[in-house]
């Protein structure tokens, strides 16, 4: 595996090193002693799957909050998505900041979310589906998220906005919840 550090403090993009053979490909996509540098004394308690059907929907910007926080690596294991990463950290230079990359199944990317950062993502094809290992479990009395559309942070959508849950059509702007202090 090869760790590529992003501009987000504690994020980092995780690159399979794939060997291939007359039989196909075989390729580590997790190992803790590999990742011991970013994980440190946090356990994988936690791994969840999505499929999203339609190329352009969104989903996101979920994170949740101390003492639930959590660090998540996320790598699309069928098709592609935009996947994002934006700052929560009220402390953080890069608060309100935002990282955007492409995952898919080709390019065998994963990417660590630290916590204190929120996650979303655009599919970018139909029938799109993702891998996601937690350092913590889901606690609904901790979640948080923020609207995919708030012009503060500012993400850029590579797609016009396809299919949004209800529920994530109304997470709130920064402003309205959050008054510039969140984590």
């Amino acid at each position: 595996m090869i760790i590529e550090r992003v501009p987000l403090q504690g994020a980092a993009i995780i690159h399979a090193e794939p060997y291939t053979d007359q039989r196909g490909v075989f390729a580590r996509f997790f190992c803790e002693k590999e990742l011991r540098d970013i994980l440190g004394e946090r356990r994988i308690v936690n791994v969840n799957f999505s499929r999203t059907t339609e190329k352009g929907a969104i989903r996101g910007l979920h994170f949740q909050y101390p003492p639930m926080a959590e660090m998540k690596f996320i790598r699309c294991i069928k098709g592609s998505v935009f996947d994002v990463i934006v700052d929560v950290r009220a402390n953080s230079p890069m608060f309100l900041q935002w990282y955007g990359l492409i995952l898919s199944d080709e390019n065998q990317k994963m990417i660590c979310i630290p916590e204190g950062c929120a996650h979303g993502f655009q599919v970018l094809e139909d029938n799109s589906e993702l891998l996601y290992l937690h350092t913590a479990p889901y606690s609904p009395e901790y979640e948080g998220a923020l609207s995919v559309f708030d012009p503060r942070i500012g993400v850029e959508w590579p797609l016009p906005a396809g299919q949004i849950s209800e529920r994530d059509q109304n997470h709130p702007f920064i402003t309205e919840q959050f008054q510039g202090v969140i984590l």
